[in-house]
């Protein structure tokens, strides 16, 4: 059973430098209080492990949306995803010498996560093959096999994972609703602490028990986002 804490709990138990893997595809979700707390506290020197960049402005009128807050705050310092776009403040610190950027193709980047998770060796796969994402230090090696050539893919793990559900229970089962799954599954499993946020906070045995998509033996900590 997680314990339950406020969001600013949950991003003050992140220390500068940590590695943290955010669910959320465009903020699509993402846990935005918690984000916001962590923005607020200014922590710096992040890497952050995430689809993408998020966007300047949400949908929900706010400036800088999901982890683009921040990527404005400069407290991002490495920043792994697979697209970052439509956030231009990414293109103008990578070009400043201040953020490293890792592109990582979006399937493999997900599968990376889930290799970690399950305690698999790296992931192979052919994607990349023959372009620049043989250089990035993902990328293990080369192998043949049947007189194909993949590339193997170190599996990505973190310190920290911030997740977001829908409805999560007192015991942290989550359920997501549509595609706010996104990331958010594989993330679970692949972090030494898990803080989930919950849009909605629910009774143990209101979730039935095959509508679980993450247990809540991999959430460490939770928040209740719709009280805040």
């Amino acid at each position: 059973m997680p314990k339950w804490i406020s969001s600013k709990e949950a991003a003050g138990l992140i220390p500068a430098g940590a590695s943290i893997m955010v669910g959320g595809f465009m903020g699509c979700g993402s846990p935005h209080k918690i984000l916001q707390a962590l923005a607020d506290l200014k922590t710096g020197d992040l890497t952050i492990i995430c689809n993408d960049g998020a966007q300047p402005n949400g949908p929900d009128g706010s400036d800088f949306y999901g982890v683009a807050k921040l990527i404005h705050n400069r407290q991002v310092k490495k920043l792994i995803a697979s697209h970052v776009g439509l956030n231009p403040e990414v293109a103008q610190q990578l070009n400043e010498g201040f953020l490293d950027l890792v592109l990582v193709p979006q399937g493999s980047l997900v599968e990376m996560i889930r290799a970690a998770g399950s305690g698999l060796g790296g992931v192979v796969t052919p994607t990349g093959f023959g372009t620049d994402v043989e250089k990035f230090e993902y990328v293990h090696s080369k192998i043949e096999i049947d007189g194909k050539i993949f590339l193997l893919k170190r599996p990505l793990h973190a310190d920290f994972a911030l997740i977001n559900g829908h409805t999560v229970d007192k015991f942290g089962n989550i359920w997501y609703k549509g595609t706010t799954r996104n990331h958010n599954i594989a993330m679970a499993t692949a972090a030494k602490t898990v803080i989930a946020e919950a849009d909605n906070v629910t009774e143990i045995g209101a979730i039935l028990p095959e509508n679980i998509m993450t247990s809540g033996i991999f959430v460490d900590y939770a928040v209740n986002g719709k009280e805040e």
